[in-house]
């Protein structure tokens, strides 16, 4: 397990405007994206943590400069009656990217070493056979030639707490609370030690964890975004000026009637 990085002091935390740079990461992120399209690259970016640890919010502001082509956010349900017959890595490996994809999972097998241990939805065997299995799994990812990224977003049940009555209490978020969100906040110590036994297991030279202090929103978005940037091999693409050509004459071409259209209604 590789040593973790000591947290920076009041004293030494640069003061930073968001927007600036969330703007900076953007661009990075966009010269990052034709990289890995014209270099054939295929990259996968697990996204785990508690509910309402602010894994969403950094997948959206990830995703909001890409091409959805290119990038794209697997964000699986609970699985059929099929699925759970397969081989448990089979849901996931449909999803896995070709040359020239970033996939990014919200949530992922992780589930099984996590909710579903917690909440007794595998058996023991099959949890045991995860811990075994999940390391040479992610193992024969990286020899196959995916860059693989594991982040976990840390956060304090205090803080945990707040959000999740801040969901309850605006009917924008009220959607993002579920049950299981519940069952969570009175499971807190059984899902700290499944991520600890998780961590034991999976955090591999290899394919480390990587873990975001997501305290606060802002930072932990900037920080997962800059990491990220530097775990992948990319350099800034020369963009080519775009000349747009002259609109052709549009003598030879007579527009129906607008009464023949029906338009949406301008309220505003």
């Amino acid at each position: 397990m590789e040593k973790a990085t000591p947290t920076p002091t009041n004293s030494n935390k640069k003061k930073f405007n968001y927007d600036d740079e969330l703007k900076i990461l953007h661009t990075e992120l966009v010269h990052m994206q034709e990289w890995v399209k014209n270099q054939g690259l295929k990259v996968v970016i697990l996204f785990e943590g508690r509910d309402a640890s602010g894994k969403g919010g950094t997948i959206k502001r990830f995703t909001e400069p890409l091409n959805p082509r290119i990038c794209k956010v697997v964000a699986l349900g609970v699985p059929t009656e099929k699925e759970k017959s397969q081989w448990y890595f089979q849901r996931y490996v449909q999803y896995l990217p070709a040359a020239g994809e970033i996939v990014l999972f919200d949530r992922s097998w992780y589930n099984r070493a996590g909710v579903e241990k917690v909440m007794g939805f595998c058996t023991d065997d099959e949890y045991d056979e995860f811990l075994r299995s999940c390391p040479e799994f992610e193992r024969m990812l990286v020899r196959s030639g995916i860059i693989v990224l594991k982040y976990w977003f840390s956060v304090s049940d205090e803080e945990q707490e707040r959000r999740f009555k801040n969901r309850i209490s605006n009917p924008l978020k009220r959607w993002k609370f579920s049950p299981m969100d519940l069952q969570s906040r009175s499971r807190w110590l059984e899902y700290s030690k499944a991520k600890d036994q998780m961590f034991a297991h999976t955090d591999t030279k290899q394919v480390p964890w990587f873990v975001v202090n997501s305290e606060n929103k802002k930072k932990a978005r900037l920080n997962c975004i800059s990491h990220m940037l530097s775990k992948i091999p990319y350099e800034q693409m020369d963009i080519k000026p775009i000349e747009l050509p002259p609109l052709p004459d549009g003598k030879a071409y007579v527009r129906p009637p607008m009464n023949y259209q029906t338009f949406v209604p301008e309220k505003f």
